[in-house]
């Protein structure tokens, strides 16, 4: 680790039944270019996400990592939030062994306290990995206006431009920023650095079951654990593949080159009609977004795969 330059991150997910939230923490523990500051849940029942986390850390055999409980509603209390638990989702979550409960309990205090105290005591210093809907992100920006100037990066997996090369193929609309389209307003309009990570990229990125072997072929138990959510979350949506949307994301915070972006202005729509949550980009030297239109595919999956089955090597 000697002379290495880690990026200072917190991950904000929403670890659920798919697989890239597990992945892509996952890819952040098997990086040693990474220091994890602390990982944060949003959205919906997030003492669950947290038992999430806390059972990923255990098969990973990572160090204590600080756990810190979100907002569980939307920014403005106005939508509808889908409630999941472990009470409801034992048989149809996908997450197989993650199930179990990890015995790392959560940190004392809040996300959203935590994500202000890490960034304005850092200045420049702490990228955001936000692979959830955005309301812990809009909450910290609202409480303390200098996280727009003194946070690093937002690295945020969200929305869809459509402008991609792929961009007929694209439903109009991201589940990140439709969770919460009022908080992905704010934050896309505060003016803070942003890389967004959205459908024009990430539907370009999948795996298969010949990848899932690999994982199962390493021997460590997180990518055993990881091969199962995988597997059956294919068997729940009835496909061969599954694109990785988080997990492009993560790899952004160690290698921002696997992308080509525009500088853009982004707006949100969120107006409760048809096409709420949708990203309005537009080209703008001015802006402050880093949208990306096209991916390295091969590369990224590369970096994916050697750094779960080799530890980083």
């Amino acid at each position: 680790m000697s002379g290495l330059r880690q990026e200072r991150v917190i991950i904000d997910t929403d670890i659920g039944g798919d697989p890239d939230d597990a992945t892509a923490i996952s890819l952040a523990l098997a990086s040693p270019e990474m220091m994890i500051e602390g990982i944060t849940t949003v959205y919906s029942d997030v003492h669950y996400h947290a038992r999430r986390v806390a059972r990923l850390l255990e098969l990973a055999g990572s160090r204590p990592i600080p756990i810190y409980h979100g907002l569980n509603q939307t920014l403005l209390r106005n939508r509808n939030v889908s409630w999941t638990s472990d009470s409801d989702t034992q048989d149809d979550s996908g997450m197989g062994d993650l199930l179990d409960q990890g015995s790392q309990p959560p940190n004392a205090g809040h996300a959203v306290d935590f994500i202000v105290r890490s960034v304005t005591n850092h200045p420049g210093e702490i990228t955001l990995v936000c692979i959830g809907p955005l309301t812990n992100i809009a909450a910290a920006i609202i409480m303390e206006p200098r996280v727009i100037r003194q946070v690093k990066q937002l690295i945020v997996m969200g929305g869809v431009t459509r402008l991609g090369s792929n961009g007929a193929e694209l439903y109009p609309v991201e589940h990140n920023i439709k969770c919460d389209p009022e908080a992905a307003s704010v934050v896309f309009s505060s003016g803070a650095p942003i890389v967004m990570v959205g459908l024009d990229v990430t539907c370009k990125v999948t795996v298969s079951r010949r990848e899932t072997q690999r994982l199962i072929d390493s021997g460590k138990p997180v990518n055993a654990a990881l091969a199962d959510v995988i597997e059956r979350w294919l068997q729940r949506i009835g496909e061969d593949r599954t694109p990785m949307h988080d997990p492009l994301a993560m790899a952004l915070a160690i290698d921002r080159t696997l992308v080509t972006t525009r500088r853009m202005k982004v707006q949100v729509v969120y107006d409760h009609r048809e096409g709420t949550g949708q990203t309005v980009a537009v080209a703008d030297p001015h802006g402050t977004v880093e949208v990306a239109l096209d991916v390295d595919a091969d590369r990224f999956l590369d970096l994916l795969f050697n750094r779960l089955c080799d530890g980083g090597k």
